[in-house]
């Protein structure tokens, strides 16, 4: 019997709230060791096979009939897993972008392949795509070099996540012959692939930053998955989707780190091993009522780009060359207002509570918002405002 529409979004919603449920209980799995791991900040090597168990690797696929998830859908879970422990959060969000790069660079039928092989191997991604800049006189960090059958490339590239354990990385290039962009994905154990896993960091740990390093790699036809623009003016309607959708994804780390700091705070005051106590200090009400309203507008912001950028994803090749430009500002508007929010709230924590691993709200929120100035980001909104720009917001793809 053919599936009604009321039917189909009954098995949608069943869907959903079953990921849902799967990231919870792994997310309650990462929480009872979070303040360890950081402590230990070593490469996700664990984190990435509870996610793998779980069948969240597999699941955070784009959608296609009887498998993938949603946009909705898969930001919520990177949400839920990110309160638990951000780091790996991050590492599912990029995961969740990068499954996307078929759609974004490659033709159907190559991104029909890689989403199948992706659910059925249940690779983890990865990636460091770059935004033309056209102030960059440097030259390409990664060359591409033509031979009989594909490329060889060469270089370094840093990776802000899981670079040490993820089964692909994508990456852009620029071949040396052609000047063409062009985005490729490396299997890690390839010949001539290094990883330097970068140690020490501030906060996002467990995220496993590192730079890969690439000497004479060979580069199948099958591994290129497209052109990437030159510039921001060439960049295809849905291809210039990919970076905003990747910032976007990591707003919802953002705004786990967010409800983590201020639920592990709250469970310190009401067991009472706070600073202060709710009965004895009425301005504690007023300064958890300011926290959790920044939190609340910090969520409806990021919700309502979510919303839009889910909408363009499924219009896909209707989109016009103006609509990404207004999907960019929304994300834009989206990080500006979950950094500030983030790095107010869990600075603001640690004068309410002293216990052991609530610092490192603080310092993931530092290591996740510094790449992206607000400054930078307001003029580029500012920009789209006043003008009508449809150049895209110019900020790195990592």
């Amino acid at each position: 019997m053919p599936t009604t529409s009321g039917t189909a979004g009954y098995r949608s919603d069943a869907k959903h709230r079953a990921l849902l449920r799967t990231a919870h209980d792994v997310a309650e799995d990462l929480a009872a060791d979070a303040i360890g791991r950081d402590q230990a900040g070593r490469q996700p090597i664990d984190e990435k096979v509870r996610l793998r168990e779980a069948g969240l690797l597999a699941a955070l696929t784009p959608p296609r009939p009887g498998r993938g998830a949603d946009w909705r859908t898969g930001c919520a879970v990177i949400r839920e897993i990110a309160t638990a422990d951000s780091s790996v959060g991050d590492v599912l969000a990029r995961h969740y972008v990068h499954t996307w790069s078929g759609r974004f660079y490659a033709s159907r039928h190559q991104a029909t392949s890689l989403e199948e092989a992706s659910v059925r191997e249940q690779w983890l991604w990865t990636g460091a795509v770059r935004t033309p800049a056209p102030d960059d006189t440097d030259g390409p960090d990664l060359a591409l070099r033509p031979r009989n059958n594909g490329y060889v490339l060469n270089g370094r590239r840093f990776v802000d996540a899981a670079v040490a354990v993820a089964d692909q990385i994508v990456v852009d290039a620029v071949c040396v012959v052609t000047g063409d962009v062009l985005v490729v994905r490396i299997p890690p154990s390839a010949r001539g692939v290094t990883i330097e896993p970068a140690h020490d960091r501030l906060g996002q740990r467990v995220a496993g930053a590192g730079e890969v390093v690439l000497d004479r790699v060979a580069i199948a036809p099958g591994q290129v998955l497209g052109r990437g623009p030159h510039d921001e003016e060439s960049t295809a309607p849905f291809t210039a989707l990919a970076e905003p959708a990747l910032r976007l994804a990591l707003c919802h780390v953002g705004l786990g780190i967010v409800e983590g700091a201020l639920t592990e705070t709250r469970d310190l005051s009401r067991g009472g091993r706070a600073h202060r106590l709710p009965g004895e200090d009425p301005d504690l009400l007023l300064t958890y009522g300011e926290l959790a309203s920044a939190a609340q507008t910090a969520t409806a912001v990021v919700d309502r780009a979510t919303e839009v950028m889910a909408q363009a994803l499924d219009t896909s090749t209707r989109l016009d060359a103006e609509e990404p430009a207004g999907v960019t500002a929304l994300v834009a508007t989206a990080e500006t207002v979950t950094s500030k929010a983030a790095l107010h709230i869990t600075a603001r924590v640690l004068e309410l509570a002293d216990a052991p691993g609530l610092d490192r709200f603080w310092r993931n929120a530092r290591v996740l918002t510094a790449q992206r100035p607000i400054a930078h980001r307001l003029r580029s909104i500012g920009e789209h405002y006043l003008n009508g720009s449809h150049r895209a917001v110019a900020a790195a793809f990592r």
